[in-house]
């Protein structure tokens, strides 16, 4: 008995062993590994790596990777990764949402953001640009962004009114059209406007507009670094996303067609001076606009597919490290932008689905009976 007990002991501290180099290896960087796979083994390679793996990964990096699929494909296997998203976002409405008219809770949830961002040069900047908007990440970062999920769900949240009347009566445009936050987060900027003209709390699109042209002109390109030119394209690609609704919709070219044009100019610096998923990103904007055989597209999935490391089934970050957590992002935007449908899929509508419409959260309503409730 004492001889099972000290194999089963050794047993597991050598299995404990194992999983800690493993996990240093993944956090190490990488090496590239040339490689002459296709688009499709690419393609195969990054989805298997992620399905078998999905469960380990954060409820948040789940739903964004179970939505994502669910518009490419319409296959409702992936709504239940979905409905894990509303599940969490629900729960975090009832709190956020029915607590807005309480004394000082908007200042002390926004400063609760903003003590989330992580210092460096890029938080360092956000946290100085957001100085003159104490409250900008409640209204933006938690109201917007959890009211437009539950709306493309098909549902209004708890105490949704009372969120409604409350971006209503705030002003973000001077938040919106700052130079110094667009140069801090232009892309998510962007998100703001589109979400908020979704709820139909704002309309901020011209005004954003122009304020990200005069922001970042483009004769003055040469004046960027890298940080600063990777934040310019990253915003770009999210003027065409958001019109989306992230992937729910095919796009006008004509809206867009400076940023198209911008890109087909500049494919070459946005090659070596941008990352992965910004190169990715600028690819789908050709995509998602009808754009299938502009030259742009291919010149990207060449980059996508050799940045691919076969070792590690998945594009590591540009530093080099193949976590999942982290880099899920990275490798769902590669599946797209490899094997783009004819077809894009509008939700998933989580009411209108039989796997998932027996377990939706009781804190959330039908959007058709939420009309119907407010005609009676």
């Amino acid at each position: 008995m004492l001889q099972l007990h000290k194999s089963n002991t050794l047993s597991l501290l050598l299995l404990s062993a194992s999983l800690l180099s493993s996990v240093a290896i993944a956090k190490e960087a990488v090496e590239k590994h040339s490689h002459n796979l296709t688009a499709e083994q690419v393609y195969q390679g990054i989805k298997t790596n992620l399905e078998s793996n999905l469960y380990s990964l954060p409820p948040r990096v789940q739903g964004h990777y179970a939505i994502r699929q669910y518009r490419m494909t319409g296959e409702n296997k992936y709504a239940n990764g979905s409905l894990i998203d509303l599940l969490t976002i629900a729960e975090q409405q009832a709190y956020y949402y029915c607590n807005i008219d309480k004394p000082g809770f908007i200042k002390t949830e926004s400063q609760k953001e903003v003590a989330k961002i992580k210092p460096g040069i890029r938080g360092d900047a956000r946290k100085l640009a957001l100085a003159p908007y104490p409250e900008f990440m409640f209204y933006s970062d938690i109201l917007l962004r959890f009211g437009s999920r539950v709306d493309e769900f098909g549902f209004t949240g708890p105490c949704h009114d009372l969120m409604l009347n409350t971006l209503k009566n705030v002003d973000l445009q001077p938040a919106l059209t700052d130079k110094n936050m667009i140069k801090a987060w232009a892309a998510q900027l962007i998100n703001y406007v589109f979400w908020a003209k979704q709820l139909g709390v704002g309309d901020y699109y011209s005004a954003y507009k122009k304020a990200f042209i005069q922001t970042y002109p483009d004769n003055e390109d040469n004046k960027l670094n890298k940080s600063q030119y990777k934040n310019k394209i990253y915003g770009m690609t999210h003027f065409i996303f958001a019109a989306s609704q992230y992937y729910q919709y095919p796009v006008d070219a004509k809206e867009y067609q400076w940023i198209l044009n911008y890109f087909e100019k500049n494919i070459d610096r946005i090659l070596v001076d941008t990352t992965e998923d910004i190169i990715t990103e600028v690819g789908i904007s050709f995509l998602i606009t009808g754009n299938q055989d502009n030259p742009v597209v291919n010149k990207v999935k060449k980059h996508i597919i050799a940045a691919y490391n076969p070792k590690f089934n998945m594009i590591p970050s540009p530093k080099g490290e193949a976590i999942l957590s982290s880099g899920e992002h990275r490798n769902v935007l590669a599946m797209m932008l490899l094997d783009w449908p004819d077809t894009l899929h509008k939700g998933p509508l989580l009411g209108e689905i039989s796997s998932t419409k027996r377990y939706l959260p009781k804190l959330v309503t039908p959007k058709a009976a939420a009309k119907d409730s407010k005609s009676h």
